[in-house]
């Protein structure tokens, strides 16, 4: 997806940006922000710095107008984040015409292979990046920021008519799409393996189909993390699957990188069976089936996913390369947007997903003013 976006800001370090923007900037004070964001925690303040350093506000909804302010900012990697980002880029339109925002969302992993090749300046990901993701990055001479920006849980889905199945553990969603479940086509066929697992659930005589985030996608190398990783490693220590194999689903479903794809599946097949984050399910008419980790079954919404009582949940990241940052006052005053309250806060809840605690949201926005540099 692309998406045109424009700019709005935080009082204390994107004043050295905005200095240089003399039109732009206002010298007036008042403890908030210059566009009626949230204020920067004082904690981030640089040393000489006042924490009621602000600037003019004017526009709609106290936002100033950055028209002096130009440039571009390419994003690219999750489809789960690629609605936030692209939220953002919208409200970010309103206070900053002349910059363009593209994003779009091939999958985590396709997006780091373009950030570490720096060909994006930032890249949205639904989970954070691999050790081999790091080092690509690395000698690249790719340096990041990592900004933790919300939180979504992965709903676990089944057909509206599939009226035997409501809750599954995480033995049973082993059994159905864990690496020893290759061939399985009906559900029943995973019946033996969650009964050896510890599994009491009774599956229906129906079939199976698949349809589900595929290898590029960060939702499923974190469906594999939470729910099946520790079940495969178990495994390969009994010598039931190898150890290569322990980290790893079936590959014998329907993959795709689209979650409005999967949902279409999902739709399709009274025998379906995939995940996709839980923003995407909104008004989708499929099943959401409630997840036990031995706890009892818990259903996915959204305060049960911000509470951390719903077992399948994930936290979502930006990637900021912190040269662009340096060089591109575009860059550094989208993700300036980005970790304010209209971002972290109102984008974020625009497009369904779960917004961070109050002391996560300090920690993000302290991480992006402290520079707190990766790779």
């Amino acid at each position: 997806m692309a998406t045109t976006g424009r700019r709005g800001t935080w009082p204390g370090a994107i004043l050295c940006v905005l200095t240089l923007l003399a039109a732009a900037c206002g010298g007036g004070s008042g403890g908030g922000s210059a566009f009626g964001l949230a204020e920067r925690p004082e904690s981030s303040l640089d040393p000489g710095e006042s924490a009621d350093t602000g600037a003019s506000a004017a526009g709609e909804g106290g936002a100033q107008v950055l028209t002096d302010l130009s440039g571009r900012v390419t994003i690219s990697g999750s489809s789960t984040v690629e609605p936030i980002s692209v939220r953002v880029a919208e409200l970010f339109r309103d206070v900053a015409p002349d910059v363009s925002v593209t994003v779009d969302g091939p999958g985590t992993g396709d997006g780091f292979k373009l950030f570490c090749a720096g060909e994006t300046d930032i890249s949205d990901a639904s989970r954070r990046i691999k050790d081999a993701e790091a080092e690509a990055c690395a000698e690249a001479g790719i340096e990041w920021i990592e900004l933790r920006v919300a939180i979504d849980g992965i709903a676990v889905l089944a057909n509206l008519e599939n009226d035997a199945v409501d809750c599954l553990s995480f033995e049973d969603l082993y059994a159905i799409v864990g690496p020893e479940s290759v061939g399985f086509t009906n559900w029943r066929d995973a019946g033996s393996l969650a009964a050896e697992l510890g599994s009491s659930t009774s599956f229906p005589d129906l079939a199976l189909d698949i349809t589900a985030p595929g290898a590029e996608s960060g939702t499923y190398d974190s469906f594999i993390e939470i729910v099946l990783e520790h079940i495969g490693e178990a495994r390969a220590e009994a010598g039931a699957i190898s150890e290569d194999e322990a980290a790893t689903t079936r590959p014998d479903y329907v993959s795709a990188g689209d979650d409005n794809v999967i949902i279409q599946g999902i739709d399709g097949s009274r025998g379906s069976f995939g995940w996709v984050g839980f923003a995407f399910t909104g008004d989708a008419e499929v099943k959401l089936l409630e997840i036990d980790d031995g706890d009892g079954c818990v259903a996915a919404t959204p305060d049960s996913i911000a509470a951390g009582d719903y077992p399948v949940s994930r936290s979502l990241y930006i990637y900021v390369n912190s040269a662009r940052a340096a060089a591109s006052t575009a860059v550094s005053a989208y993700v300036d947007f980005y970790v304010s309250e209209t971002g972290l806060g109102r984008a974020v809840s625009d497009v369904g997903y779960v917004v961070l605690t109050d002391d996560a949201q300090a920690t993000t926005v302290a991480g992006w003013y402290r520079r707190t540099i990766g790779g």
